[in-house]
């Protein structure tokens, strides 16, 4: 069991000492800090499950800070200590939502005893908001990797943490943002969703941030961004790893100093925004080829979320295809039913375009067949016809495909998903990096870890070599199984 994390902010080295050392023979994790400043950015990066902090600090007043905790993280209790022992002092900590004031010189045992009361009142309000929410949450799916999914958000819909979402395409990314919204404490403000790679690169910071009449050629008046618009709602960001990098730093700057202003203008204006955003590609590639800030990075992934693929989760698939065909049979008279046999047929397939790809072909089944039941001869020729208009094989490599081919189906299939659009930019570096990886893998392990043989073998530089396995993280293996 992960031991429960209580953060400890005084700025007298020994009281931090005892209580560190009280807490630590109790059971829990301690994290000490000596001042306001350290102790909001542990709270802000979602970390701690109990703050014990001390009002008078070296750097302000812990009353200031506390109204901004309890908004950020209104999950987390705070037990309030000084040794202004008066009654204005116990006031302003009830006040500020303390879960408790004790005042100094304190008890050891009191500490502890108190402690362990906030934790297990912060946990059977956890319990009791999962049983609510995760049972009403718009998403379908019983499987293992659904509940980690319903777990987590369960424990995020009351905070403004900012989340990264990441997962293929057509996962249900936005899906996900939305349930955060709709059952979170925003949930009465707007919810704006805006698509990076779908946005002409230098139109993105005037699309965020708005912009003031004049500013550039077309701006004939002045016109607010989404920061604007998704003022005391949520504001989702998807495909973040598509924006340029000028917009990245701007993006950043409002995130650090909660302030913009319009393209063209000079009025500062103040946010009051929750961040989502996701992604599929693999930002941490990205960040090593120099396209997307590090410390961007860092920012937007407080917390993150992994939406699983449809093929890690297939026991999914039967009730995916039921509440899609009960949404698609609401504008018809005939209500499909789908036989065990079509279920099996499905549960084979790959599903490349993921829970958006079944969702169409559900969609096509409704609309299209007058059937009233969905049979596996059905969804056999309707994969078959998606696969082959995409450019896909079942065939695995080495049965009727070489190398050309098998990358020339890969391709085809990111460009059938991205459709309409194109996919997303920087094409050439992803699919390099795709075949470059499991090529030194499998090089390395052939030449026994020797990394001057497999040099060799490559024809590459032995320092390139290394550049390249330290570029990709790729661990050296001894020995290949044949």
């Amino acid at each position: 069991m992960t031991k429960q994390t209580i953060l400890v902010a005084d700025d007298d080295a020994s009281i931090r000492l005892v209580l560190s050392q009280a807490l630590t023979r109790a059971g829990y994790e301690v994290l000490p800090m000596s001042n306001i400043t350290t102790m909001w950015n542990h709270v802000s990066r979602g970390e701690g499950d109990l703050l014990i902090t001390d009002v008078m600090m070296p750097d302000g007043n812990a009353f200031d800070i506390l109204p901004k905790i309890k908004k950020q993280r209104p999950d987390l209790p705070f037990i309030v200590m000084s040794a202004q022992n008066t009654f204005m002092t116990a006031v302003k900590a009830n006040e500020a939502g303390a879960f408790e004031y004790l005042p100094k010189p304190f008890d050891l045992a009191e500490v502890t005893n108190t402690a362990a009361k906030a934790l297990q009142d912060r946990e059977n309000k956890k319990k009791k908001s999962v049983d609510v929410d995760v049972e009403d949450m718009p998403l379908v799916g019983r499987s293992a990797p659904m509940q980690d999914i319903y777990r987590t958000m369960a424990r995020l819909i009351q905070t403004d943490l900012t989340v990264m979402i990441s997962g293929e395409s057509g996962t249900g990314k936005e899906v996900v943002a939305r349930a955060l919204h709709e059952f979170g404490k925003r949930k009465n403000g707007p919810f704006n969703a805006i698509n990076m790679a779908a946005i002409p690169q230098d139109l993105i910071e005037s699309e965020l941030f708005g912009h003031e009449k004049g500013a550039f050629t077309g701006a004939n008046a002045r016109a607010r961004g989404h920061f604007e618009l998704s003022a005391r709602g949520t504001l989702f960001l998807d495909e973040i790893g598509d924006m340029p990098m000028a917009a990245q730093t701007r993006l950043l700057r409002v995130l650090q100093e909660g302030e913009f202003t319009r393209v063209g203008g000079r009025e500062t204006l103040q946010t009051d925004v929750r961040i989502i955003a996701a992604t599929h590609r693999d930002l941490n590639q990205l960040i090593r080829q120099g396209l997307f800030r590090e410390d961007l990075y860092y920012r937007l992934n407080v917390v993150q979320l992994r939406m699983p693929a449809l093929r890690e989760r297939p026991e999914d698939i039967s009730d995916l295809v039921r509440h899609f065909i009960e949404k698609y049979s609401e504008d018809t008279k005939l209500r499909k039913s789908i036989s065990p046999e079509a279920l099996v047929v499905m549960a084979q397939h790959t599903w490349p375009g993921n829970v958006r790809e079944l969702e169409n072909l559900v969609h096509r089944f409704v609309a299209l067949y007058p059937e009233e039941a969905i049979s596996p001869e059905m969804v056999a020729a309707e994969i078959g016809s998606t696969q082959s208009a995409q450019g896909t094989s079942a065939a695995p490599m080495g049965e009727g495909q070489n190398l050309h081919e098998s990358v020339e189906r890969h391709l085809m299939r990111i460009f059938a998903e991205a459709e309409p659009n194109l996919p997303a930019d920087d094409l050439y570096h992803r699919i390099v990096d795709e075949i470059e990886v499991p090529l030194l893998e499998i090089t390395m392990s052939a030449c026994n870890g020797n990394q001057v043989k497999a040099a060799q073998l490559l024809g590459l530089n032995r320092n390139t070599l290394r550049k390249k396995l330290n570029t990709h993280h790729i661990r050296v293996a001894k020995g290949l199984s044949r």
